[in-house]
Order: structure tokens, then C-alpha cells, then sequence
């Protein structure tokens, strides 16, 4: 699966992933491989890239939206801090 993290000012995260957990206004959620379409809105949180099963990075968001579509995610987040 491919994921792009964007922000207004910059691209934060570009590449292939196994996985990602995200901060859904109404609980975590996670997106794999192959997930059927989506768009979700998300609130100020923890969002965890799954590199592979093993291996991991994460950033605080400050909230924003994630679309699903194609095997391909797309988070839009107005600000977004390494942790």
C-alpha cells in the first residue's frame, strides 16, 4: 500500500507501508493492504506508519482527513510532529 502524509506546508511521509493506525473522531482504526475505499475525518492523536510487522515510526497530528482509494492513503493534516 502506498501512503503520503501531507501538511499545507510540506509532504511528511512518502513511500510504501504495510499499514497504517490512525485517530478517528470516533476511535483508532487501521488501514492494510488492499482496504476498501474510505474517507474518514481525524482528530488530534497518534498517527502510527506499520512499515512492516516489525517496524514502525509515529507522529503526533493535530487533525485533519484520510482518504482511501486504490491502494493508495492519503492523510491531510494540519500539522504533524514526530515522536
Amino acid at each position: 500500500m502506498t501512503l503520503e502524509i501531507l501538511t499545507p506546508e510540506r509532504k511528511i511521509f512518502s513511500g510504501d507501508v504495510y499499514g497504517v493506525q490512525l485517530p478517528g473522531i470516533t476511535g483508532l482504526f487501521e488501514v492494510l493492504d488492499r482496504h476498501a475505499p474510505l474517507v474518514s475525518a481525524l482528530k488530534e492523536g497518534k498517527l502510527k506508519i506499520l512499515k512492516d510487522k516489525n517496524n514502525h515510526s509515529s507522529y503526533n497530528i493535530h487533525g485533519g482527513f484520510v482518504e482511501v482509494l486504490n491502494n493508495k492513503t492519503t492523510v491531510l493534516v494540519e500539522g504533524a510532529m514526530e515522536i
